[in-house]
């Protein structure tokens, strides 16, 4: 397939340069292209020849094609190739993985992160923001060069090239999600709120009528007139001057007492998170033109799963979803991943007894009928708890019967988690590495081996070790299974494309695809979805014995789905 490298013209501001390039990122011809003239040109070679786009950053460089409406397949993301190059395991020791930080590693302002302290499966990373120009080059077609000469040199380089090429189609994808935007009724949407926390306030910073009645019954069951039950501080001294012993105002907390105020107050922080999340000021933010248009980031998590810098698309809660609604004459197919996760595990260890029970449409309703344990939620809890590291309560208890009934699945975590408490780097199955600990992760390690170690040094130390331990035991499965997800996305989109009417993927949320097709073709549109399933299991696994189950649902609102 041909390469086509796309960069700024070194030489004349306003003009992009197209590189014809090789296999292996040889560059055999130029053409400089005036920026008014870019989008007829790629679309041009987008019908004849057909390549893969090299671009610095998708979301710099795909908007505005998108915007002129011009579609492409296929690219490489040099950024987003970079990062998983960079960190492999499998690449490091070539020359991209040894070199020194440079303008390829430049993080994102305003994106903090420690390496200090152990990441959580959820923390965003930092992501690179534009690539602004360094003088040092042709920089594009050089990074090409070194990303290819990475995986040509690395172990089991075709598991690479298949990773590389799910995260940029991912990155075409995200952009292309906000360009199209899900379908959103704000009609909808205010009367859902209006029913949850009463009509919205004229003006100022006071609540809606509903929520101040619960908000008075707080105050009344503790005693505090003048409570404000935003106020953490506030509410946590009136629930000790209740006699109520509490260390905090969460949720799981509160939960737990018994108390008159406990109900109206969990009712009031559900509904009130709610407002301040997905409320009017939200809908007037995110919503425009009936469109909702998140920022999705893809490979924004450690595990590679996405993250969103704005908008809030992976946290889109049930209570508003009745507000997707497709376009008159169209519907959603909606697709979810059954127990992804256990699926990924029985496939990545060949655990055959696990991918026996995986045969079923409810894993662990399997996992119940092989006899394993007595009930489905026990299944859950064990097999969640194995992949996240459970020791105690009802998922620990379990674990003697799961290692016993799926040695190999059970092995391949306990592995990675010994691994992570050596601190050692841990990969997922097309070669995304785990980041090694921190330093102060390494001074706390060596200060209990120490000869003068304190019982405390030793205990911050074992705590250290299982903290990474779990991190690494669950970053091999997340991770995998965030790597079926982008090509299961990828299939799907491969396949629709083609379909008259544009039916077009409007949705992600890890293990969950909603697609926005016109109501005739949802059969087909349902049929490609399942076959993309199919397809990024055998991409992933070639032909374990593994089947990746989904529920499938055609609706007109989002709320409707399985």
């Amino acid at each position: 397939m041909p390469l086509v490298v796309v960069r700024d013209h070194p030489d004349r501001p306003g003009t992009v340069e197209l590189l014809d390039a090789t296999d292996d990122g040889t560059v055999t011809g130029r053409t400089p292209v005036p920026l008014p003239d870019l989008t007829a040109e790629v679309a041009r070679r987008e019908a004849t020849t057909g390549p893969r786009w090299v671009w610095d950053d998708t979301a710099r460089r795909y908007p505005p094609l998108l915007s002129a409406g011009v579609r492409v397949a296929r690219c490489h993301d040099l950024r987003l190739c970079h990062a998983i190059l960079r960190s492999s395991a499998a690449t490091a020791g070539a020359d991209l993985a040894t070199a020194p930080p440079g303008r390829w590693d430049a993080p994102r302002p305003g994106v903090p992160r420690t390496d200090d302290d152990a990441p959580t499966l959820f923390d965003a990373l930092p992501q690179a923001g534009p690539l602004a120009p360094t003088g040092d080059g042709p920089n594009e077609p050089d990074e090409l060069r070194r990303q290819l000469d990475a995986v040509a040199g690395a172990r089991e380089p075709g598991r690479l090239r298949l990773l590389l090429a799910a995260e940029s189609t991912g990155a075409l994808v995200a952009a292309e999600m906000h360009h199209d935007g899900l379908p959103w009724d704000t009609s909808v949407h205010d009367a859902l709120l209006t029913g949850l926390v009463g009509p919205r306030p004229l003006g100022g910073d006071a609540r809606p009528p509903l929520l101040e009645a619960l908000a008075d019954e707080v105050r009344t069951a503790l005693g505090r007139p003048r409570l404000n039950p935003d106020s953490q501080p506030e509410l946590l001294s009136a629930l000790r001057s209740a006699g109520l012993d509490v260390t905090s105002t969460r949720t799981h907390e509160i939960r737990a007492l018994d108390h008159p105020a406990v109900a109206p107050l969990l009712e009031y922080k559900k509904r009130s998170r709610l407002l301040s999340a997905n409320g009017w000021h939200w809908m007037e933010s995110w919503v425009r033109d009936g469109r909702y248009r998140p920022d999705y980031v893809p490979g924004g998590v450690v595990t590679g799963r996405w993250a969103s810098s704005g908008g809030g698309a992976l946290q889109l809660p049930a209570a508003v979803r009745a507000a997707v609604r497709a376009d008159p004459g169209w519907t959603f197919v909606v697709a979810d991943a059954a127990q992804l996760e256990p699926r990924v595990l029985a496939a990545m260890s060949a655990d055959a007894a696990m991918a026996a029970a995986g045969r079923a449409a409810d894993l662990y309703q399997g996992v119940v009928d092989a006899g394993i344990v007595e009930t489905r939620t026990q299944a859950k809890y064990a097999m969640l708890g194995a992949i996240y590291g459970a020791t105690t309560g009802a998922a620990g208890a379990l674990m003697p019967e799961l290692t016993r009934a799926y040695p190999r699945a059970v092995g391949l975590v306990e592995d990675a988690a010994r691994a992570g408490e050596r601190g050692e780097v841990v990969s997922t199955w097309l070669g995304r590495s785990s980041p090694v600990p921190g330093e102060r992760w390494w001074a706390d390690v060596r200060r209990a081996s120490e000869q003068e170690a304190r019982p405390e040094d030793v205990r911050t130390a074992q705590r250290r070790r299982r903290e990474w331990g779990r991190f690494t035991r669950n970053f091999v499965v997340q991770g995998t299974a965030a790597e079926w997800a982008l090509c299961w996305m990828a299939s799907v989109r491969r396949r629709i494309a083609p379909m008259p009417g544009r039916p077009h993927l409007a949705f992600f949320l890890h293990d969950e695809v909603l697609v926005h097709t016109p109501r005739e073709l949802a059969d087909d549109v349902a049929a490609a979805v399942r076959d993309a399933a199919a397809e990024a299991g055998r991409l992933l696994f070639g032909a374990a014995p593994v089947d990746f189950a989904l529920d499938v649902s055609v609706v007109d609102s989002y709320d409707q789905a399985v």
